[in-house]
């Protein structure tokens, strides 16, 4: 079972281009699927509020559900090596849950694979050498609100090591209910 979470802010469906052409991506792959689903077609979200719309599926839409989102906070992350393969947007998360479980005292932990910086458990992330922003160029998964920073020239691509981390002056989460979330004050273990 594979998901797309998506924002609604007051009704409005956010990056909905970019959803769409993930499910597709994942569905042909995965499923071997020719036939167009219209995402939008399907939603109909609330009109007022915050919400995360999560919908369910395989080659077919499952479920469609909306809950109230509140941001979680962040500032203590810890890198940790580990080998997960990520690919594809995944309903089982038991893996990162693992993962995280055993670093209770962080709000959230960076994946390093193959010597080189992913992804948190949660989101993309970026980070700011005083010049630009920059985004691994192999996260677990192509997320999309970093799809779009990408074809908006705000992000580039690059391979980050955890030794690089120094050197940055800026840090940042981004993912589809966060959106580009620079976090204020951060603290990074090795």
């Amino acid at each position: 079972m594979l998901l797309e979470t998506i924002k609604i802010n007051n009704g409005i469906i956010e990056n909905i281009k970019y959803h769409q052409k993930r499910f597709d991506i994942s569905r042909a792959k995965l499923f071997e699927t020719k036939d167009e689903l219209n995402l939008i077609d399907f939603l109909n979200p609330p009109k007022n509020g915050l919400f995360r719309c999560r919908i369910s599926y395989d080659k077919d839409i499952k479920s469609i559900e909306y809950s109230t989102y509140e941001p979680k906070k962040f500032k203590k992350f810890k890198v940790i090596s580990s080998n997960i393969e990520y690919p594809f947007k995944y309903a089982n998360r038991k893996e990162f849950e693992d993962l995280k479980s055993k670093y209770p005292d962080f709000d959230e932990i960076i994946i390093e694979k193959n010597g080189f910086l992913t992804d948190t458990t949660i989101s993309n992330i970026a980070f700011f050498d005083g010049k630009k922003w920059l985004t691994p160029a192999s996260p677990l998964l192509e997320g999309t609100m970093r799809a779009k920073l990408i074809d908006n020239d705000f992000l580039e691509l690059a391979d980050i090591k955890s030794n690089d981390i120094k050197r940055f002056k800026k840090f940042a989460l981004l993912n589809a209910m966060l959106g580009f979330y620079e976090i204020k004050n951060y603290d990074i273990s090795n």
